[in-house]
């Protein structure tokens, strides 16, 4: 495979990125903006759309010049270093983005400071003491089969123990070549069913998260955030399970290739094929649903008298969240699709610490 091939692999992969990053604004709640509490009658204004559009205009050519460097390198570099050269074009992008964010982040609280929203308007926060009495999330039980098809690759890896080759490819290049082996043994064996365990978990813990988040909802329509909300959350909680499930299947298909032989070519198209489709189908939903579901259409009707409690004061740069007061540990994210941790809860700080650190320690353990 040439590099230009890769390079147009590697474009196919940051496509998605840039359309998670340059549509933001429109995927948040209606009553936030840039990271900034909005009344949500005021989502619609005509200054307001103007800076949405200007903010994917922004990240827009960005995304393109980012493009275009990704297919320069192709014809320049060689597939390892265009490889790291993708990682860091990534990286420097993102940054990017984010500066781009702040600059838009400040411009709303410059005009919400101006035109004193927080003052003209009466705030609340509305509690549903029923909430918890939904069913937020599909059953946790879903997560029993992507451990039994972890036992099951386990178990016949064992027994198919004697037909592997004593050394197997661990890692490919574009063109399908090996670039990486590693010895039989028990130890590396194992790395891909503990994996399996460990995104298993992740994606269980994850559910949980999607069921336990703080509770929010909007005092200027209380009955249709309560509706959109359960949409969110159930759909989210469905597109996890599938996708845990769906990363374990891939997970098995690379044990298998350790035991029968797979053209190089296939063990590279099918991860990146699946990625794609993860990433898209995220988009997707990100898309119908919105954050908290504020794209869900239902009946409507408001004066917007009533906005909710102000608590920018908590969300450090509109995306991070620190509130001593506040015992919830999750919430969802101000800017984008998702849930964020309460950063003034040491738990949230120990959850993140370990998610990470066994990222990087169990192919350190497990590894060749």
């Amino acid at each position: 495979m040439n590099n230009e091939l890769a390079a147009s692999l590697l474009a196919l992969i940051f496509i998605p990125i840039v359309l998670s990053m340059m549509f933001i604004p429109y995927w948040t709640r209606r009553t936030e903006s840039f990271g900034v509490s909005i009344p949500e009658s005021y989502y619609m204004r005509e200054d307001l759309r103007i800076m949405r559009k200007r903010y994917v205009f922004y990240t827009g050519i960005l995304s393109v010049l980012s493009l275009v460097i990704i297919f320069l390198l192709g014809g320049l570099l060689d597939e390892r270093t265009l490889s790291l050269g993708f990682g860091a074009i990534t990286v420097v992008y993102i940054i990017a983005s984010f500066f781009i964010y702040l600059y838009f982040h400040r411009r709303m609280k410059t005009l919400k400071a101006k035109e004193k929203w927080s003052k003209t308007k009466t705030q609340q926060l509305v509690v549903d003491t029923s909430f918890r009495n939904y069913r937020l999330t599909y059953s946790n039980l879903w997560f029993l089969i992507p451990l039994l098809l972890t036992l099951v690759t386990v178990v016949y890896t064992f027994q198919m123990y004697d037909k592997i080759p004593d050394r197997f490819p661990m890692q490919y290049n574009f063109s399908g070549e090996v670039t990486n082996w590693a010895d039989k043994s028990y130890k590396t064996l194992l790395l891909m069913p503990v994996m399996q365990i460990y995104l298993t978990v992740i994606f269980l813990f994850t559910n949980i998260v999607i069921s336990r988040a703080k509770q929010q909802v909007s005092a200027e329509q209380p009955e249709r955030s309560l509706k959109q909300n359960l949409v969110f959350r159930r759909r989210w909680s469905a597109f996890t399970i599938w996708s845990g499930i769906g990363l374990v299947v891939l997970f098995s298909f690379s044990q298998y290739t350790f035991i029968y032989p797979v053209h190089g070519v296939w063990i590279m198209v099918v991860p990146l094929v699946f990625t794609f489709a993860i990433v898209a189908g995220a988009i997707v939903l990100s898309v119908s649903t919105g954050q908290g579901g504020s794209r869900v259409k239902t009946a409507s009707g408001s004066d917007g008298s009533v906005i909710d409690r102000d608590d920018d004061r908590h969300w450090k740069l509109g995306q991070i969240y620190f509130n001593p007061k506040d015992p919830a540990l999750f919430l969802e994210k101000r800017f984008g699709v998702g849930w964020t941790v309460n950063f003034a809860r040491p738990s949230a700080w120990v959850i993140l610490v370990v998610i990470i650190g066994l990222a990087v320690v169990l192919p350190f353990l497990f590894g060749a």
